[in-house]
């Protein structure tokens, strides 16, 4: 009777074999799976057994790699945290360089489009963020927020010793330019291709010259 019972059962399963590889591997391969979670599921749904599932390993393989559920969250809320505030200033020109507001513009427009295509799931996180986002990752994402507010902010200060017209706030500015790169940001991960880039630029190039003309 138990070989009946055996055989109607069929074959268990196996774990998924994990192979070894090196543990910072491991674990950027564990962040990535949890990533992945979050992205489709939102934060209430991220677990151990989920991560283990999107990485097609066994949950001791994600246990030999983290501590816990909070030990891997902590690490991927840090590593995307440095990645995102990275990136972005990576795409945003030199204003020591490029002090004519239409010249910055042609070179961050394209440079921050690339910045989406490259990483769309953390960028996801930021401007697309699930209702359920838990208090430390929003207050994480609104500091980096405002830090790179004060440098556009900076920058804002920077430009207008050269420029004529009439006397603006760089702190309202500031606020007004990051909401709308924000904007622009989610429409284009949310409807890629609604907007023509080239255009796109074109026009941001005519806004900023209309606000600060060449003196």
């Amino acid at each position: 009777m138990s070989a009946s019972t055996s055989s109607q059962q069929g074959p268990r399963r196996r774990r998924p074999y994990a192979p070894r590889v090196p543990m910072a591997e491991r674990r950027e391969q564990l962040l990535d799976a949890a990533l992945a979670v979050i992205v489709d599921d939102g934060y209430d749904r991220v677990s151990i057994d989920a991560i283990a599932k999107r990485a097609d390993v066994a949950r001791s393989v994600v246990y030999g790699a983290f501590e816990n559920l909070d030990a891997l969250l902590t690490a991927l809320l840090d590593r995307q945290q440095a990645r995102a505030f990275t990136r972005l200033l990576e795409s945003v020109p030199d204003v020591r360089q490029l002090r004519d507001p239409a010249a910055f513009a042609a070179e961050a427009v394209p440079r921050m489009g690339a910045m989406l295509r490259a990483d769309p799931d953390t960028w996801r996180l930021i401007l697309l963020p699930p209702g359920n986002m838990p208090a430390v990752v929003r207050d994480r994402v609104e500091a980096d927020r405002e830090r790179f507010r004060l440098r556009v902010e900076a920058w804002i200060r920077h430009v207008q010793a050269d420029r004529t017209g009439p006397s603006l706030d760089p702190q309202i500015l500031a606020h007004a330019l990051v909401a709308c790169a924000e904007h622009f940001g989610r429409v284009a991960l949310s409807e890629p291709g609604r907007f023509d880039p080239a255009h796109l630029m074109e026009q941001v190039r005519t806004v900023l010259g209309a606000v600060w003309p060449t003196r």
